[in-house]
């Protein structure tokens, strides 16, 4: 049988779930909480680069950045591209979409596959 229970899995499963967090503006991010992920709210640049950095060292699987300070920590977040965690993925702000996220996303998909397969007109 194969499947999982809240707490308290089967024989065969790994009882490890990586952590999910947010890294942003609080009016950016405050609703993910509502979901479950762990949120961090940052003012400055500085600030979002010393929580990125905690999180990578802390089993966080997941880590969504706000678009606006991805932009800001492009290098930061580079080290960790050829990793298998954590997966850095950018989400607009409040403020708007900038296009990070679909570059980022297109750049994966050439990187893994060789070809802009998804957004190839």
């Amino acid at each position: 049988m194969l499947g999982f229970r809240l707490n308290n899995c089967v024989k065969g499963c790994v009882n490890h779930m990586s952590n999910i967090g947010v890294i942003g503006s609080f009016d950016s991010i405050c609703g993910f909480g509502a979901v479950g992920f762990d949120i961090f709210a940052v003012q400055t640049t500085q600030q979002a680069r010393e929580q990125l950095k905690c999180m990578a060292d802390n089993d966080y699987g997941v880590i969504f950045i706000t678009e606006p300070f991805m932009e800001k920590l492009l290098q930061d977040c580079a080290q960790y591209d050829d990793q298998p965690t954590p997966c850095i993925i950018p989400i607009p702000a409040n403020t708007g979409i900038t296009g990070l996220g679909e570059a980022r996303l297109r750049q994966c998909v050439e990187r893994a596959i060789g070809s802009d397969v998804i957004f190839n007109g």
